[in-house]
C-alpha cells in the first residue's frame, strides 16, 4: 500500500522525550477496517502517536475522522466487525497491547487504562445506584471488603466534587444532572488510579460553566496523580487551554501534529487551517432603520405542578419555569437567549409561539394578540412562525422521504396551487438551504448531522415564514459544519428578511449571529442588551461567569 501520510505528520512526534518525561504509550501504524454491507470501510489508516507520563495530548477532528475508533483500539473496545492491521503496534510499558488476550485486556481496562465517554446517561446503568456502579469497578480489579469499597466510593465522590456524597451514593443516574453524571463517570474512571485516562468528548453535551468545571477537575486530578490524558474533542478552545500536544485527524488519517502552541500559531496543513478558521466569527449585519416589532411577550409566566413523595403521601409543588418575562423582537433581527440547562430558555421560546401553554401574560405576533388563541385559531399563523430543533434526526420522521417531510407543511397549511407547484417550492427550499434538489426520494438516515440540519431549515423556510425559533440548532454539530449553518442563517435572513429567536448555550455562536442577547437564570432574565456590550462588559456576576467559561475556560 502506498504511503499516504501527510508530510506534517511524521511517525514520531517532534518533541519525543525532549522534556524528560517517560514515554508511557507508543502507537505505530494503527489501521482499523470495519465490515459493512457490500465491503469494508477504512475507519483508521496508519495512525501513529506517542504519550508521555503526566501530559495531555489532544486528538481533534470532525465527526467521522476516526478519533473515537483510535481511542477504542487503545482500550480494546472495538466491535467484532472491526479488524486491526497485523503490523499495528500499541506499546504500553514495552508490551504490544493489541496482542493481548481478552483476559489481559480486561485487566488493563478500568485499571491501568480508563475512559470517560461523551454521553454519561447511556454509559451508566439506569437500574443500579451510583454507589453500586462505582463499587463494581473497585471489586472487579481489587480484593476489597464492602465497607472499604463504600468508604472508597465516598472518597471518590468527594474528589470529583459531587455535593452531599452520602445522599448521592444511594441515588440513580436519572436523579442527577448532566454535569453530576459526568462527574460520576470520572469517579468510575479514576477508581483504580489509572496510568492513562482517555476522555472522549467529555463535555460536548454540557453547559459552558459545567464544561469548565469538568475540564478543570480532570486537570487537577491529573496533577495530583500524575496521569497521562488523551483528550478527544472538536472544541479548539479546550484543546488550546488543556493539551500539551495536538494530533489533527481527517478521514481516518493524522494530517498534522505538533506542540499545542506551535500548531495554533503556525498551522501547516490546509485542513488544520480550515478547522482553526471554522471558529464562529463575524457579527450580525446592522438592522435597517425603523424596523417594526414582529414578536412581543409581556410578563409571560409558565409554571408546572409537580408531584413528590410516595403513592400514599403525595406532595404537590409548583415549579416556576418562566417568571414574568418580557421581550420584543424586531423584523430582520436575531435575538439570542442564553443560560444554562434548566434556566427556562426553551420553555420561554416555546411559550412565545404557543407550543406550550403559559399561565399568565400577553403575547403579540405582528401586533395581533395570540395569548388567548386556541389551537384552531393559531393554525393560520403557523406558516408565518416556524421552529428548528437541536437534534434534526429526532425531529425528522425516519419513515418519510425528504420530499414528503418538506411537502407535509405545505399540504397542512394549504400552500401551493397543486402538487407540481408544491414540489417546486420544496426544491427551491432545499436549494436555499444549500442542499441539492435531487434528494427528494432519500431518507433522513442517509445524511450527516449537518445535512439533516439543513433539511430541517429547508422544511421551515418552505412555508415562507417571517419568524423562526432556533432551539440550539448548532450544538450537536462539528465546528466547520456549525460555521456553514451560521453563514446559511445569515444569508437567509438577508434574502428573506427573517427574524430569529436563537436559543443557545454557545456564546461564540451567539456573538457571531445575534444583534441582542437575553441572559436567563432560574426562570428570570438577569441581563440583556446588545451582544457587543453584554459579552464584552457583562454587568451581572452570572453573565460574567458564562462569558469567562465560554471564552477563557481555564480562567
Amino acid at each position: 500500500m502506498a504511503d499516504t501520510r501527510s508530510e506534517f505528520a511524521p511517525t514520531e512526534r517532534y518533541d519525543l522525550n525532549a522534556h524528560g518525561r517517560e514515554l508511557i504509550l507508543d502507537a505505530r501504524g494503527v489501521a482499523v477496517t470495519f465490515k459493512v454491507e457490500g465491503g469494508t470501510v477504512d475507519a483508521v489508516r496508519d495512525v501513529s502517536f506517542q504519550l508521555h507520563k503526566g501530559e495531555t495530548i489532544a486528538v481533534v477532528g470532525e465527526s467521522g475522522s476516526g478519533k473515537s475508533v483510535t481511542a477504542r483500539t487503545v482500550m480494546g473496545l472495538l466491535s467484532k466487525r472491526a479488524t486491526v492491521a497485523k503490523n499495528a503496534r500499541i506499546l504500553f510499558e514495552g508490551q504490544n497491547v493489541l496482542a493481548f488476550s481478552d483476559a489481559q485486556k480486561r485487566k488493563l481496562r478500568g485499571n491501568r487504562f480508563s475512559m470517560i465517554f461523551q454521553e454519561p446517561m447511556s454509559s451508566l446503568n439506569p437500574v443500579y445506584t451510583i454507589g453500586q456502579q462505582i463499587a463494581e469497578v473497585l471489586h472487579l480489579h481489587n480484593k476489597i471488603s464492602r465497607a472499604d469499597a463504600r468508604a472508597r466510593v465516598l472518597e471518590l465522590l468527594k474528589e470529583v466534587q459531587i455535593p452531599d456524597p452520602e445522599a448521592r451514593i444511594k441515588q440513580y443516574p436519572h436523579q442527577l444532572s448532566g454535569g453530576q453524571r459526568q462527574r460520576v463517570m470520572i469517579a468510575m474512571a479514576l477508581a483504580n488510579r489509572p496510568d492513562i485516562l482517555i476522555a472522549d468528548e467529555p463535555t460536548t453535551a454540557l453547559d459552558v460553566t459545567v464544561q469548565a468545571q469538568i475540564l478543570n477537575l480532570i486537570k487537577d486530578l491529573q496533577k495530583r496523580y500524575g496521569m497521562a490524558v488523551i483528550l478527544i474533542t472538536h472544541d479548539l478552545t479546550i484543546v488550546r487551554q488543556f493539551s500539551d500536544y495536538v494530533y489533527v485527524m481527517q478521514n481516518g488519517e493524522v494530517k498534522e501534529h505538533n506542540v499545542t502552541e506551535a500548531l495554533f500559531q503556525n498551522p501547516r496543513h490546509a485542513y488544520t487551517r480550515h478547522l482553526l478558521a471554522s471558529e464562529p466569527k463575524g457579527s450580525a449585519n446592522p438592522l435597517p432603520e425603523g424596523t417594526s416589532v414582529i414578536l412581543e411577550g409581556r410578563n409571560v409566566r409558565v409554571a408546572y405542578t409537580l408531584k413528590r413523595g410516595g403513592l400514599f403521601k403525595p406532595d404537590y409543588f409548583e415549579l416556576l419555569a418562566c417568571d414574568n418575562l418580557s421581550l420584543d423582537l424586531r423584523r430582520h433581527e436575531t435575538l439570542g437567549i442564553v443560560g444554562e440547562s434548566g434556566s427556562g430558555k426553551t420553555t420561554f421560546g416555546q411559550a412565545l409561539i404557543r407550543l406550550i401553554q403559559h399561565s399568565t401574560g400577553e403575547i403579540l405576533f405582528d401586533g395581533e394578540p395570540i395569548h388567548d388563541k386556541d389551537r384552531k385559531a393559531m393554525r393560520p399563523l403557523r406558516s408565518r412562525m416556524q421552529i428548528v430543533f437541536q437534534d434534526p434526526f429526532s425531529s425528522l420522521n425516519p419513515r418519510m422521504s425528504i420530499g414528503q417531510i418538506i411537502e407535509e407543511g405545505l399540504v397542512v397549511n394549504d400552500i401551493g396551487a397543486d402538487r407540481r407547484d408544491r414540489l417546486e417550492r420544496v426544491r427551491k427550499a432545499l436549494r436555499d438551504a444549500g442542499m441539492p434538489d435531487s434528494i427528494l426520494s432519500r431518507f433522513p438516515h442517509e445524511f450527516s448531522g449537518g445535512q439533516r440540519q439543513r433539511i430541517a431549515i429547508a422544511r421551515a423556510i418552505a412555508l415562507e415564514p417571517e419568524f423562526i425559533l432556533l432551539d440550539e440548532p448548532t450544538s450537536a454539530l462539528d465546528l466547520s459544519v456549525q460555521a456553514q449553518i451560521i453563514d446559511l442563517l445569515r444569508k437567509l435572513q438577508d434574502e428573506k428578511g427573517l427574524s430569529y429567536l436563537f436559543i443557545s448555550h454557545d456564546l461564540k455562536v451567539v456573538r457571531a449571529l445575534c444583534h441582542r442577547v437575553i441572559v436567563m437564570q432560574h426562570g428570570r432574565i438577569v441581563e440583556q442588551g446588545p451582544v457587543s456590550e453584554v459579552l464584552t462588559r457583562p454587568q451581572n456576576a452570572y453573565t460574567a461567569r458564562l462569558v469567562r467559561a465560554a471564552f477563557e475556560i481555564a480562567a
